[in-house]
């Protein structure tokens, strides 16, 4: 048995998150950081609305279907992305 079997399987979006995230905490600098999650949500989310709507064509009942949530919650969260 390996002797990670313990540690989740890692992906390439996982690997890159975590590696952010710990540059992140190193140029903190020692500060305390707050709003991460509001944070790492906006920054995440923009890329993601970005490419789902590219490769839906840009239709929005087919995106939000593929983002497992409401047609006007997606409307409402491209509009706050300014998308």
């Amino acid at each position: 048995m390996s002797a990670q079997k313990n540690t989740p399987p890692s992906n390439p979006i996982d690997a890159c998150v975590r590696e952010n995230l710990e540059a992140f905490f190193r140029d903190l600098d020692g500060q305390e950081p707050h709003s991460m999650h509001d944070m790492l949500v906006k920054l995440v989310e923009k890329p993601l609305f970005e490419i789902v709507m590219r490769e839906a064509g840009g239709n929005q009942s087919k995106a939000a279907q593929w983002l497992g949530m409401n047609r006007n919650t997606l409307r409402r969260k491209l509009t706050d992305h300014n998308l």
